[in-house]
């Protein structure tokens, strides 16, 4: 009985090696290597990259792809492209190799960063107004010189307009339990509010701030902040990716990653769209359990690569308002573009704040 069960183990065994090799019989005959086995490159260097063909398989043509770009290889199938307008972040440099009436894409992943590291901005305050203490805000924006603002929490949540210089609550709707509302944008006479985790946003009516849609998220899995320039909404989702959203369907079309010199940077939370920039706060990172050590800063960020070009300090801004056990993090840019006045508050802040960044 043992022999047959060893004789039964081997054909089993023989059997599952022989599937496997004959599922397995494409090989990778190619790879791409850096100079220097280079993975991070900064704005004005070049990226120079060559096919590695160890068996020297006859070879018709090769193409290189970098983002959107598809370029020729070159003599020897080398790639050389010098980091200048392209989207920073994580990428897979691609190459298509075609051989023998085959086509094989072989990727390498680099780092795309930009070569200047942040500037350090500082703040005045302008001008003080009152804030309902108990807004979770998520969501900041104006649409003329009306105010309208988002709360977050489950039971909680809402859609509000508000009047500036009083911090009256104009009208409230609020939104259903389940949900944890998030940032919120206004265009093309419609309100859009995003969910945190339940993976879909919801569409008002700007006149009369009636519900008239749902919209679902794609590939993101988190709703954090939004913004628009006039033509496209921005969306941030946790991670370090922006997501550029087409207005109609609400779909996302493409993203940038949030870099600077030393790396990539993610948790961007609300945001706000300000002269051609991107305004955002931050969430605190992991182990941030001390509230009065919490973040307290804008970052300003190129919408076309990415880039943080910018840190408005505000550290001191949350010592302004009242103190209390649920006080939390500094939540809620809007900006008036025709006055060019910039306002912010936070999360159970008594207070909204004016003020003039000093560079």
């Amino acid at each position: 009985m043992k022999i047959c069960n060893y004789f039964v183990a081997i054909t089993l065994s023989t059997l599952v090696f022989s599937c496997g090799s004959n599922q397995d019989k494409k090989k990778n005959y190619f790879s791409i290597t850096t100079e220097n086995d280079q993975a991070i490159f900064r704005i004005g260097e070049t990226l120079k990259a060559s096919l590695k063909n160890d068996q020297n398989i006859p070879i018709d043509s090769v193409t290189y792809l970098l983002g959107d770009q598809k370029t020729p290889a070159s003599a020897g199938y080398s790639f050389s492209e010098k980091i200048d307008d392209e989207k920073l972040g994580t990428h897979l440099l691609k190459a298509q190799v075609f051989y023998n009436g085959n086509v094989d894409t072989i990727t390498k992943k680099v780092t795309l960063l930009t070569n200047t590291s942040p500037k350090l901005y500082k703040y005045r305050i302008i001008a003080e107004y009152p804030h309902d203490q108990e807004a979770f805000t998520q969501g900041l924006e104006f649409f003329g010189d009306t105010l309208y603002e988002s709360t977050g929490k489950k039971g909680k949540s809402s859609l509000r307009k508000v009047d500036l210089t009083t911090g009256k609550v104009l009208v409230k709707k609020e939104v259903p339990d389940q949900y944890f509302a998030e940032g919120i944008t206004i265009l093309n006479t419609k309100i859009f509010q995003l969910t945190w985790l339940a993976k879909e946003g919801f569409i008002y009516d700007l006149n009369t701030m009636n519900k008239t849609g749902n919209f679902a998220y794609n590939e993101s899995k988190e709703g954090w902040g939004l913004c628009n320039d006039g033509k496209q909404i921005y969306k941030s989702d946790g991670t370090e990716k922006i997501w550029i959203l087409d207005p109609e369907t609400l779909a996302e079309k493409e993203h940038i990653q949030v870099v600077t010199n030393k790396g990539i940077k993610t948790k961007f939370n609300e945001l706000e769209w300000v002269d051609g920039k991107i305004y955002a706060n931050t969430w605190p990172r992991q182990g941030s359990s001390n509230k009065s050590n919490l973040k307290t800063s804008i970052t300003i960020i190129n919408p076309k690569n990415g880039a943080i070009e910018a840190v408005v300090d505000l550290r001191d801004l949350r010592s302004k308002v009242t103190q209390h056990e649920d006080l939390d993090v500094l939540n809620g840019i809007a900006y008036k573009a025709d006055t060019k006045q910039l306002f912010v508050t936070g999360k159970n802040w008594d207070k909204l704040f004016e003020i003039e960044i000093i560079k």
